[in-house]
């Protein structure tokens, strides 16, 4: 995704005063913002568009190739051919039969046969094209695209804005974060959209990232997956990727053909104990023929093996020497306002467990400037 400088809707989103738990209504709905300061808020963590993340930092925006991307490029073009050349004279045999035509139905399998093989191997040729065109035009673009970069050592944000020829470095608590909540009515209903946000702001311009989000919950556990990486909570995507737990203690932490493997091994041990019908099991293989087998997982590690060789030759020079290790007498340290504010909201939360996190900011926020 890009990083985009603009004006924002109106100046107060601009005011620096804005801490976690202000709330910044508009036409349709409104921001809460739950940064800076990056209180804790105790929601499990879910980064499904968190890229590298090592001991140092961890890289936003980018994500990783998913097995189910691929599952739809490849084989919802040959589901939808296979259904045409095979699907199609066998619907057209029943219903002859049903209609009384008897075995002279067989008649009609041959002749729709004939026409829908053709029409199904252009189907896949289409089909397979334009999916293959969509997805080397995003894959070009991750290749070249910069990602925000945080870096917990330093306790420091690196934006590359678009257009912008040296990247910005934002101190962490420093670093603004929201959670939009929009609707609107439409002729099926009214329609809800949220998304997650972090950004900083020089002047009266806004740089921003944006997520969509498919929930309330799941917007602030992106955010949680960020805040709990810089201070040190979260230490590997596994924890914050891998909710089907198809990743072993030695497998890379990218989706490939050791998440076939150990889905299949699943499965089976599933319907061994007996929580997991054979049926179940039956469409699960027919799914993944249905996708070509393992095809996908091995495109996913090559596709990955690719962006890490020559993703990295985008990164200028001064963003590399910032991702550097340090020498841990010199990590910065949290500051004392982070830490007292962090104690308090985590002690209210265990008071209150089923208060909304966003209202206790609020009130730990006022109490402070109180």
């Amino acid at each position: 995704m890009q990083i985009k400088p603009h004006k924002p809707i109106n100046t107060t989103i601009c005011e620096q005063a804005r801490k976690a738990g202000s709330i910044e209504p508009f036409s349709s709905g409104k921001i809460t913002y739950l940064a800076p300061l990056p209180l804790p808020t105790s929601i499990p963590p879910y980064g499904p568009h968190i890229g590298e993340l090592s001991q140092v930092y961890m890289d936003l925006g980018t994500g990783s190739p998913q097995i189910f991307s691929w599952q739809m490029t490849l084989g919802g073009p040959f589901s939808l051919a296979f259904w045409f050349v095979c699907l199609t004279p066998v619907a057209g045999g029943i219903l002859g039969l049903a209609s009384g035509d008897g075995w002279e139905s067989w008649t009609y399998v041959q002749e729709i046969f004939r026409e829908s093989k053709i029409l199904g191997l252009e189907v896949l040729f289409l089909t397979l094209t334009i999916s293959l065109g969509v997805w080397h035009h995003h894959h070009k673009k991750r290749l070249y695209l910069i990602p925000t970069r945080f870096n917990r050592q330093r306790r420091e944000v690196c934006f590359m804005p678009e257009g912008a020829s040296e990247p910005v470095f934002v101190p962490w608590e420093s670093l603004s974060a929201w959670i939009i909540e929009a609707k609107g009515v439409t002729q099926f209903g009214v329609h809800r959209q949220y998304g997650m946000g972090i950004g900083f702001h020089h002047g009266e311009t806004l740089t921003s990232l944006e997520f969509q989000c498919a929930g309330l919950q799941l917007a602030i556990s992106h955010w949680e997956a960020i805040r709990g990486y810089m201070e040190y909570e979260v230490n590997d995507l596994k924890s914050i990727q891998d909710l089907q737990d198809l990743q072993g203690p030695d497998d890379p932490p990218h989706e490939g053909l050791h998440t076939f493997r150990n889905a299949r091994a699943r499965m089976h041990q599933q319907i061994r104990e007996g929580r997991r019908s054979r049926l179940s099991g039956f469409f699960w293989y027919l799914y993944h023929v249905m996708t070509l087998w393992t095809i996908p997982n091995r495109l996913v590690e090559w596709e990955v093996r690719r962006l890490e060789r020559i993703g990295k030759q985008a990164l200028p020079e001064v963003m590399r020497a910032w991702s550097e290790p340090l020498p841990e007498e010199q990590w910065a340290k949290p500051s004392e306002e982070l830490l007292r504010l962090s104690e308090q909201v985590r002690r209210m939360h265990k008071r209150q467990p089923h208060r909304p996190i966003t209202q206790i900011f609020a009130e730990v926020c006022r109490r402070a400037v109180d």
